[in-house]
């Protein structure tokens, strides 16, 4: 419930409410159109396979085809059975962007703390380690879950688990761990530092973790423990989360385009046209062009900056590149 209640707006003359929503759809319009985004594309991907498997979920209900949504759903569901994982390993990676259908507010609340909470990451680190925190997380407590399950008796559980919530865990507690301070603006509350709310998040996981759904709490917990590890690992200069993205790099470049463009050289041509070229240089020509040529080359210095904090975040800037985007944020 806090996820919902969160408020970091400042524009108090739009109804809360609709705040939210208005800014939640508005970035999740062109999702798959921008780079260095993947925070609302995990968002996305999220709220796709709700749909479809919604979809089939009810076509096969109606049709008397149930054994077609049970397919489905359990190949992209964890199982709790060792065996039955080994026969499905790629369950480890497909259940967290999977959720229950019997309730909206399973996927609403961990796409909302998924929201803001990953607005924090992507600033201050970059949007790549949304993704490999989002990803490693899901992992992590995927695993955990398999392995606590299986070796305490006591401990209750479905015989498999959906759900993005270990990912999500990931991000809160990282983005808690990197900005204990940072404050939201809860309603009826007022103002709340994360790491307060993740601390609640933690602590009713780990109470949940003996009750009727104690494989998903474990997994939760398996999550933050990892977004725990993941920054102190990043300020020691080591990230954790490099594999992951080189994976995706590379699946993300099999689909680029190719440039068809073929390049030739004419050894004649090239030198005489740089016999021209010489022979035309003069200061006037210099004084004239220098201006045009040091603005394209400042926009093109500018934009590889912008892309780099998207990436990277701010943090990552070298001293001379923050001098030049503080004196380009200068100009008229």
């Amino acid at each position: 419930m806090l996820s919902f209640l969160l408020n970091i707006g400042k524009d108090v003359e739009i109804p809360f409410i609709k705040k939210i929503m208005t800014g939640f759809i508005d970035d999740l319009k062109n999702a798959f159109n921008k780079p260095n985004n993947s925070l609302y594309k995990l968002i996305a991907i999220n709220i796709v396979v709700f749909v479809v498997t919604g979809v089939i979920y009810v076509i096969s209900k109606l049709s008397g085809y149930e054994e077609v949504w049970e397919a489905v759903y359990f190949n992209l569901a964890i199982p709790s059975e060792p065996s039955f994982f080994l026969k499905k390993p790629w369950t480890l990676f497909t259940y967290m962007f999977v959720h229950d259908l019997k309730g909206i507010f399973h996927i609403l609340f961990n796409m909302l703390a998924l929201f803001w909470f990953g607005q924090l990451i992507m600033e201050y680190l970059g949007s790549k380690k949304v993704l490999s925190l989002y990803i490693l997380g899901g992992i992590t407590g995927g695993l955990l879950y398999l392995l606590l399950l299986n070796t305490i008796p006591s401990l209750e559980g479905s015989s498999v688990m959906v759900g993005a919530s270990a990912g999500v865990f990931a991000i809160v507690v990282a983005a808690a761990t990197l900005l204990p301070d940072y404050t939201f603006f809860l309603l009826f509350l007022g103002p709340v530092k994360i790491k307060y709310i993740a601390a609640i998040y933690v602590f009713l996981s780990f109470l949940g973790s003996v009750g009727p759904n104690a494989g998903g709490d474990i997994a939760h917990l398996g999550g933050a423990l990892l977004g725990f590890i993941f920054i102190l690992q990043l300020r020691k200069g080591n990230d954790i989360g490099k594999p992951v993205n080189a994976v995706f790099d590379g699946i993300s470049g099999l689909f680029k385009k190719r440039s068809k463009i073929k390049v030739s050289y004419n050894k004649g041509a090239n030198a005489y046209a740089k016999k021209a070229t010489a022979s035309k240089v003069s200061s006037s020509y210099s004084k004239k062009t220098s201006a045009s040529s040091s603005t394209s080359v400042d926009q093109d210095e500018i934009d590889a900056i912008l892309d780099k904090i998207s990436q990277s975040g701010y943090e990552k800037l070298t001293t001379e590149e923050k001098q030049k985007l503080f004196k380009a944020s200068q100009k008229k």
